[in-house]
């Protein structure tokens, strides 16, 4: 018999990261790669650590996940929501926990489009009187 597995989907900027929770040691996969090597910065692997710490679930889980889309940030903030979308599945009671951490939250923030006439999407150009 196959273990249970919890799929969900996580977004942020232009990044979707589709995430398999399986009960297990902790160990976390993204793209057929160790994350310690798919993620160099620290501070982008205690984002995507962070919902287990939350729930108070480090080690318990291993996590299988493919990314695509956006940069690394991006990515990982993607990872944390579909980790974080997945711990809900597994235990409806860590829901409150996560959701006052605002983990479940889909962050909105996408980057503004460039307009013409303009260096960038509010940027002008440098004003000359003469």
């Amino acid at each position: 018999m196959a273990a249970l597995q919890y799929n969900s989907t996580g977004r942020r900027k232009r990044s979707i990261a589709r995430v398999t929770l399986v009960p297990g040691k902790g160990k976390i996969t993204v793209n057929n790669r160790e994350f310690e090597n798919y993620f160099p910065r620290e501070t982008l692997r205690m984002i995507i650590r962070q919902p287990f710490q939350v729930a108070g679930v480090i080690g318990k889980y291993d996590v299988e996940a493919s990314v695509e889309g956006g940069g690394l940030s991006g990515q990982a903030g993607a990872l944390r929501h579909g980790i974080a979308r997945a711990l809900v599945m597994v235990d409806a009671d860590l829901k409150t926990k996560l959701k006052k951490e605002g983990l479940l939250t889909r962050d909105p923030r996408e980057v503004e489009r460039k307009k013409y006439g303009l260096k960038g999407a509010r940027r002008r150009f440098q004003f000359s009187k003469r």
